[in-house]
């Protein structure tokens, strides 16, 4: 959706698609939804990226000039409990993407990768040219494999691809399973927030405005090949055909009890806290090196924690009525 109002309020058609599942109240999908649907320049479909036949269909009519692939199965504990939903969503759909983009001449595919592809790694900050060979999660190994699909398509077919490796994102309209809207919700509901790894937890919670804006400077710039790529010592970062990943990251990571702090500051609650073990999947550290994407793009992103924390919090307040 903020990608969408960033593209509508410069002039660009933007053609929007969503399968409005119900992993999460598709009536907070159909309020976002309802944002974009009053501007002429956007038209919508209710389709599944794992449709083949409706996919193919959509990209021979419509031709895109370039696509932002942000539809995804998210959320790396539910993917210990629906692994199938993420190969289905994010390999199968991803694979219908790519082929739509091969077979209609788009000019460049920009799509959401994850923080997650780091899995296992401790050496921080996280830095495009560091191994992601150790995923912890079968959602981290999905968008492990987007990169890899991605880089084949633009080697094989010429095809520009960008992927973006989000760091925690947060803001208004925001994921209802994410840490900042439970733990707003059960503070403002008094109840007890769980709080994993006993609360020694690092984040880079990074801003949704921040993010989309990032996807618009990067969907400006098409991916090109890296001219002083050395195959002998190939950098995960870049490649000899049109390929590019990218870190999008506040580059400032807070502790969560900070965050909670935030919360607490931003809502006039004190919030009562369970403490409990490290989830699975579930990685202590993320800090991203957006060194590559300032480089690229001149942007980079700096909302602080408290700002944003506020921001969203005013925001559920209004939508929810609190």
């Amino acid at each position: 959706m903020h990608v969408s109002q960033i593209l509508l309020a410069r002039g660009d058609t933007v053609h929007g698609i969503d399968n409005l599942n119900n992993y999460y109240d598709p009536q907070l999908k159909r309020d976002r939804l309802a944002r974009l649907t009053s501007n002429q320049g956007f038209r919508f479909e209710k389709l599944d990226v794992a449709d083949r036949q409706a996919m193919e269909k959509l990209f021979a009519a419509e031709r895109f000039e370039s696509v932002v692939h942000l539809a995804a199965q998210a959320g790396v504990r539910y993917s210990l409990v629906n692994p199938h939903a993420y190969i289905d969503s994010n390999i199968v759909g991803f694979t219908n993407i790519l082929e739509g983009c091969r077979h209609n001449k788009v000019q460049h595919l920009v799509y959401a990768s994850s923080s997650s592809v780091y899995g296992g790694n401790t050496r921080l900050p996280f830095s495009e040219h560091h191994n992601i060979d150790h995923p912890v999660s079968l959602y981290a190994a999905t968008k492990k494999a987007n990169e890899l699909m991605a880089h084949t398509y633009s080697h094989l077919f010429g095809l520009p691809t960008t992927g973006l490796r989000f760091f925690t994102v947060y803001g208004p309209w925001g994921r209802p399973d994410m840490a900042l809207f439970l733990f707003t919700k059960a503070i403002l509901e008094n109840r007890t927030i769980d709080v994993f790894n006993h609360g020694d937890m690092v984040r880079d919670f990074t801003f949704i405005d921040d993010i989309a804006q990032g996807v618009v400077h990067i969907l400006d710039r098409a991916a090109s090949a890296d001219p002083e790529y050395d195959a002998a010592a190939p950098d995960p970062a870049c490649s000899n055909v049109p390929y590019r990943v990218f870190n999008i990251g506040n580059n400032d990571p807070v502790q969560l009890m900070s965050f909670i702090e935030a919360i607490e500051a931003a809502t006039g609650r004190v919030a009562t806290k369970n403490l409990l073990p490290l989830q699975d999947g579930d990685v202590p550290a993320t800090f991203a090196d957006v060194s590559e994407l300032t480089r690229w793009t001149g942007f980079t992103p700096g909302t602080p924690i408290r700002e944003g924390v506020g921001r969203f919090v005013q925001w559920y307040r209004d939508y929810f009525k609190v």
